[in-house]
């Protein structure tokens, strides 16, 4: 099986942990993608296939105009400098990994759009890595000029490489035919009873991750109630309006919550004693210390915080952080924030909600049995194995 995946850690990080389940059950496994921003994402003995390398500055140089856009302006980015390009640049290399690799079936990362592309020009089953849920959700429901102008570089998309099917009702490289693996549950999608049978909700998959820095697990407080603030990878050069909210939080709840805070510390400057202050944290180990998470709604974030049973204060900044932030709080498992004009007192009123009222932690341990029961990595490999 190939994996096709686009150079972000978030759509990598679940084929790792299915890629580690099929390879268990003696299936050759390979990755097609940005080989440089690959090789820090997947484990060392991965097989790394290239394709679409940088060009241009870089996905680095990307980043830097994509940071501080929001909207409509962060979504026709996404599609014009990202998304489209990265399919053009990977079509080639994509094409090559087909021939050499011989796959049964390719796995295609929604953003990956020439894994669909390559497959179909090929005759080679494909099937959907949907690392997050928000397409699956009629995102553009209220919004159908901006759905169109998602259709339309589709569309051009598809032509531009000789395929005739671009009128309505043609395909949709975002969504296989066969199979589209969603790494979430109906329980925070909710869409119960609403979805296609080849959309399986198998939750998250967790897998190997980089090792973190040493980080000093000594310095967490026994005495208060610990609270980790992230952004994610992305998106912490733009934080720092909210950071200062997060230190006023801080400032207001110290006597009862200490905060780890994910940032750069050059960012932040000097910080109280009982806000621990970190460039990168051991996400996945240090949860279980936890008892809150206050993130920019990533969906990777979102459903490794409540596969742990946390409740959420959700500060979502573009893309499908919105929409996943919504789903957050209509299940009942945390509260919403403004990310670029949260106070100190909005921010600490709902970190007390969600750390005092039991209601959001009740609804994140539902979501969490729902995770547990969807069966992860293993249920995906299921499903994959079915279509050999």
């Amino acid at each position: 099986m190939l994996f096709t995946v686009p150079p972000l850690a978030g759509h990598v990080n679940p084929t790792v942990a299915v890629g580690a389940e099929l390879a268990a059950r003696g299936h050759e496994i390979a990755w097609a993608g940005p080989a440089s921003a690959l090789t820090r994402l997947l484990p060392a003995q991965a097989r790394i296939l290239p394709a679409g390398e940088e060009s241009g500055g870089g996905y680095a140089a990307l980043h830097e105009r994509w940071r501080d856009l929001r909207g409509v302006g962060a979504l026709r980015f996404l599609w014009e400098e990202a998304l489209v390009p990265l399919a053009r640049a990977m079509v080639p290399g994509v094409e090559r990994a087909v021939r050499a690799f011989g796959p049964d079936l390719l796995v295609a990362d929604q953003q990956a759009l020439a894994g669909p592309l390559v497959a179909r020009r090929l005759g080679v089953p494909w099937t959907t890595s949907a690392s997050t849920s928000a397409e699956l959700t009629r995102p553009f429901a209220d919004f159908p000029k901006v759905g169109e102008w998602v259709a339309g570089q589709i569309s051009g998309l598809l032509a531009e490489f000789g395929d005739a099917a671009t009128e309505p009702g043609g395909w949709d490289p975002r969504f296989s035919e066969r199979l589209v693996l969603v790494f979430s549950t109906p329980e925070l999608v909710g869409t119960a009873g609403d979805f296609p049978a080849h959309h399986a909700y198998v939750g998250p998959a967790f897998g190997a991750r980089p090792a973190s820095p040493g980080f000093p697990w000594q310095r967490l407080d026994p005495a208060r109630r610990r609270v980790l603030v992230s952004l994610g990878t992305l998106n912490q050069e733009a934080g720092a309006r909210f950071y200062g909210a997060v230190l006023g939080a801080a400032e207001r709840l110290a006597e009862d919550v200490q905060f780890v805070l994910a940032a750069p510390p050059a960012l932040i400057g000097p910080v109280p004693g009982h806000v621990l202050l970190q460039e990168s944290v051991p996400q996945l180990e240090l949860l279980p210390h936890l008892d809150a998470v206050v993130c920019h709604a990533g969906h990777n974030t979102v459903c490794e915080a409540l596969a742990h049973g946390l409740p959420l204060v959700v500060a979502p900044i573009r893309d499908d952080q919105p929409i996943v932030a919504r789903q957050v709080v209509e299940a009942g498992a945390g509260i919403r924030v403004r990310f670029g004009r949260t106070r100190a007192e909005e921010l600490r009123d709902a970190l007390t909600a969600v750390l005092d009222d039991p209601g959001p932690r009740r609804a994140a341990r539902r979501i969490q049995a729902s995770f547990a029961a969807a069966g992860g990595a293993a249920a995906a490999a299921d499903r994959l194995e079915k279509l050999l």
